[in-house]
């Protein structure tokens, strides 16, 4: 893929979205458009599936409708609400610890920058970005596993880490196409482009793909 397929490859992408149901971030968004509960969705959603996300932050804001919420409950009553979610022990003392760091370093609000969520418990550059993106519709580079993979997949990027992809991303994508990039990215690669058999048959993605029909063998241990 060169830089100008990127008008085709976004139309197409938007397309091949719009099909399947949106990523949990946008529901949340849909359902609870507030900064606190994007942040602490995002937060839940990092190495788990969607449908496990959604049921765990469906539990969690039935009993947690502001950031002192999380201070009232027990660790254990958290790490319950919150189960089966990936690291859900470590998940749960993030949110019991993060009432206390916006008060003592935000004044109690979601700070808005990317270097300022990172100061938060359980909060990296992709989270980060990701709430910036969502909850503030600024622009971000949120990169996951499925942005990293399909961006080297595509001959676009060729990196080796999820950091190293936003930074080159930044230098290359126009921000007119940033806030986009992730959600469509991830809906295609949890439908189609996945990451040991990717869907190359029929790929709307094929004319421009680096690695279309190269057979995945799977990581081993």
């Amino acid at each position: 893929m060169k830089l100008s397929d990127l008008p085709a490859v976004s139309r197409l992408l938007e397309r091949e979205y719009v099909k399947h149901q949106a990523p949990v971030m946008e529901l949340i968004k849909a359902q609870e458009d507030d900064p606190f509960f994007i942040l602490v969705g995002t937060i839940l959603s990092a190495r788990t599936q969607d449908a496990t996300t959604a049921a765990a932050c469906k539990r969690l804001f039935a009993k947690a409708r502001k950031p002192a919420d999380l201070r009232r409950l027990e660790l254990a009553e958290l790490e319950a609400l919150i189960h089966p979610v990936g690291f859900y022990h470590t998940k749960a003392r993030h949110l019991k610890e993060l009432p206390d760091v916006l008060d003592a370093k935000f004044g109690g609000r979601i700070p808005e920058s990317i270097d300022e969520l990172c100061e938060l418990p359980g909060v990296g550059r992709k989270t980060a970005n990701l709430v910036v993106s969502v909850a503030f519709d600024k622009p971000g580079i949120c990169v996951d596993i499925h942005v990293h993979r399909i961006c080297n997949r595509l001959g676009l990027i060729r990196t080796t880490s999820p950091l190293e992809t936003e930074m080159t991303l930044r230098e290359i994508l126009p921000p007119r196409y940033w806030k986009a990039w992730n959600r469509h990215l991830v809906s295609f690669g949890q439908t189609r482009c996945r990451p040991v058999t990717p869907k190359c048959d029929a790929c709307p993605l094929a004319a421009c793909c680096d690695r279309v029909g190269v057979r995945v063998r799977p990581a081993r241990d």
